[in-house]
């Protein structure tokens, strides 16, 4: 099966999926916070947060495992995002934090994974530009990988989702 075919976009609310794995566009403190992660941490319940405690926090572009708890998720994969400014280096640090996400994904046998459009939201990373990274890092992890059969990104608004929707048709292979 195509990396393309292993790949969809919705619109909707990443912690109601029952996935192996939700991915938290987290803060690099992992103590939750706005938007999509303040979500997830609500969703999940003190759990999620004690254990976050117990991580020691996550840099830039890495990725860190934690159990879903509440949520019908098994798993969460909180991954940080860049702040963005337009720097030579944040394509790459956005880029990281969708392989090592999918890395962890495969290590503990995961084979559903969801996104959230990481950096896009108070980070600012411009939706076409970081879709576009999205994409095209999981079509090249997935078309090296066999564990990881799903990949959805899950698109909070339908402006998102339509960027999405648009450059998977057009460019995964």
């Amino acid at each position: 099966m195509s990396a393309k075919a292993r790949m969809e976009a919705r619109q909707g609310d990443i912690t109601r999926l029952a996935v192996d794995a939700i991915v938290n566009a987290a803060n690099s403190s992992l103590k939750g916070g706005g938007g999509v992660d303040g979500a997830i941490h609500r969703a999940a319940g003190p759990d999620l947060l004690a254990e976050c405690l117990t991580l020691g926090g996550c840099p830039t572009g890495e990725a860190r495992l934690t159990r879903g708890y509440r949520l019908p998720a098994r798993y969460v994969i909180h991954t940080v995002g860049p702040v963005y400014h337009g720097r030579p280096e944040d394509p790459r640090l956005l880029a990281n934090c969708y392989t090592n996400s999918l890395i962890l994904a495969r290590d503990h046998g995961l084979t559903s994974v969801a996104f959230p459009a990481i950096s896009c939201g108070v980070y600012g990373y411009p939706i076409e530009a970081a879709c576009k990274i999205a994409v095209d890092t999981c079509v090249r992890f997935l078309a090296q990988d066999r564990v990881v059969e799903k990949v959805t990104f899950m698109l909070f608004s339908a402006k998102d989702l339509a960027v999405y929707s648009q450059y998977l048709d057009r460019s995964a292979g």
